[in-house]
């Protein structure tokens, strides 16, 4: 599972280095004498090596060992499809990953004419943009496992559709007015002012394209059915091959109607943001992975220990010690299960962050002496949380520390762990203290870049407690062994 986002990063970058290849290859082929025979051969060469490649593939057990298919292409083609819809975020991720193959063929495909008919380039020219593009998703594929800490990281997903949105029509307002007289080759092309304001669109729109679509890949193999996991790569391959169709007879119509190929880059930017708009309205998880991805990369550097500690699935109680107003992102951030945070009413009001705790399910909790009926409403939930088999973050001194030092434990666990006895797993946060939403030397955020920007922070974990021995005693001296000498 560690290497899902590595291997699809892998896979994206060479599909579309192949593609790339592929196409200069056809192009070397089809102008040489006797284009046609070489053509033939060359492809069938690929095909032969392609079947010998994968003779050395792996054998892996069938899920469903008693499956019968049926012979009717239609029929099969409607069961996948149904498959992948049983789980609605796999098959948002699904449209979301066919509206990026409609997205990039209407691109690749609209290079030739636009380097010929906008720009004024020769057909060497077109190998500059396609290898520029080509490149900028390889390397975006790549950035992703650096980036999302090499788990499914579905933040990046909306950041993806944001650069794609500004960069294609950024693309589309580089365009020349007119294309050069004569045909230019590629290094007579660079020489124009505005040919590198194309290429930087160009590799930007597919660096970004990158961030967008290997968590979405990543994301179907890991929350489908094993059993049907197969069959819903299937449907997904279905579904690109019809909204690359689509797209290309979108495209066509649209330039008959009138539209200059960049008015048709700046139509498919607007409509990758309704695409995204509409998608993210629908699963908001991938809004929240990314609010809380930009807010800790954007002040931390963090860095995780014994995250393996966390169950991967099940339910389970997480304990922390409370050093500022950001430790619920930062632990969300962290972890790659959602986790359900028991948290202070007044915090989970917060303009911007009421958005996060909302979408993730917080648990907003009052003191017995402010709110009775709010604290009672609140253990309720965690118990069917628990019930439900989800995680449950909780930080048992129930304020933020005002000295840096750890408030005593309050026996709340204790009375969740009464009705739902599941493992308690502790952690620790270090570096915090002093941070800017931290308590230090007064009021919490008063005192900007006070550990400057970028400053490093750390979660331990340790090993996961079972119920009966986790008092609340015991769980803060795990706590503070976690965390050591480093507040």
């Amino acid at each position: 599972s560690e290497e899902l986002v590595g291997g699809n990063a892998l896979i994206e970058a060479g599909t579309f280095i192949a593609i790339l290849v592929g196409t200069l290859l056809g192009g070397l082929l089809a102008g040489s004498e006797g284009g046609t025979a070489w053509i033939t051969g060359a492809g069938l060469a690929i095909a032969v090596a392609g079947y010998i490649a994968s003779r050395a593939i792996p054998l892996a057990v069938p899920p469903a060992p008693t499956l019968a298919i049926s012979i009717n292409p239609l029929t099969e083609t409607w069961r996948n499809i149904q498959f992948a819809r049983e789980n609605q975020t796999v098959f948002l991720s699904i449209m979301g990953i066919s509206w990026f193959w409609l997205f990039g063929a209407l691109f690749l495909a609209q290079f030739p004419a636009y380097t010929k008919n906008v720009l004024g380039g020769s057909e060497t020219a077109v190998t500059l943009l396609l290898a520029t593009f080509t490149f900028g998703i390889g390397i975006g594929s790549l950035l992703c496992e650096k980036l999302s800490a090499r788990r499914v990281e579905l933040g990046l997903v909306p950041l993806g559709s944001v650069g794609m949105t500004v960069f294609a029509l950024d693309l589309a307002l580089a365009s020349p007015a007119a294309p050069s007289p004569l045909p230019l080759g590629a290094l007579a092309l660079l020489e124009a002012g505005t040919t590198w304001h194309v290429l930087l669109d160009l590799a930007l729109l597919g660096i970004f394209g990158g961030f967008f679509i290997v968590p979405l890949y990543a994301l179907v193999q890991q929350r489908s059915n094993p059993e049907h996991g197969a069959r819903i790569i299937a449907a997904n391959n279905i579904m690109n091959a019809l909204f690359m169709v689509v797209g290309a007879l979108c495209a066509a119509g649209l330039l008959a109607a009138g539209l200059t190929i960049p008015m048709l880059f700046a139509v498919a930017a607007l409509c990758n943001a309704a695409v995204a708009l509409f998608i993210y309205g629908l699963v908001p998880e991938f809004l929240l992975r990314f609010v809380v991805w930009m807010l800790i990369h954007s002040v931390y550097r963090v860095r995780v220990e014994n995250l393996d500690q966390v169950p991967d699935e099940g339910p389970a109680v997480i304990v922390c010690n409370h050093v500022s107003f950001v430790d619920a992102l930062v632990i969300m951030a962290a972890c790659r299960r959602p986790i359900r945070f028991v948290m202070d009413h007044g915090i989970f009001r917060w303009p911007v962050l009421n958005f996060v705790f909302r979408t993730s399910k917080a648990i907003p909790i009052a003191s017995a002496r402010e709110n009775p009926a709010m604290m009672e409403k609140a253990f309720e939930e965690v118990g069917r949380a628990l019930d439900a088999g989800d995680l449950v973050g909780i930080f048992p001194e129930g304020k933020i520390t005002a000295d840096g030092n750890i408030n005593p434990f309050r026996p709340g666990i204790t009375r969740i762990l009464a009705r739902n006895p599941v493992p308690v797993v502790p952690m620790a946060l270090r570096g915090l203290w002093g941070s800017f939403f931290s308590r230090k030397d007064g009021p919490a955020m008063t005192r900007p870049f006070r550990r400057g920007v970028f400053s490093r922070i750390e979660l331990v974990i340790g090993a996961a407690v079972q119920a009966a021995e986790a008092m609340p005693e015991r769980l803060q001296t795990d706590v503070a062994a976690l965390r050591g000498d480093c507040a």
